[in-house]
């Protein structure tokens, strides 16, 4: 298997870990602000 092949992977790899990491970082947001504004209305 030549080198362009593995960075072919690579780079399908890292875009795949950005977008998965960016998933995670909105739901966070998401659940976090749910659950304030849930704790404000219901506290």
């Amino acid at each position: 298997m030549a080198d362009d092949d593995y960075e072919d992977f690579a780079a399908a790899r890292q875009k795949r870990v950005k977008v998965v990491a960016w998933v995670v970082i909105v739901s966070l947001i998401l659940v976090a602000g749910g659950a304030t504004v849930l704790a404000l209305l219901f506290g």
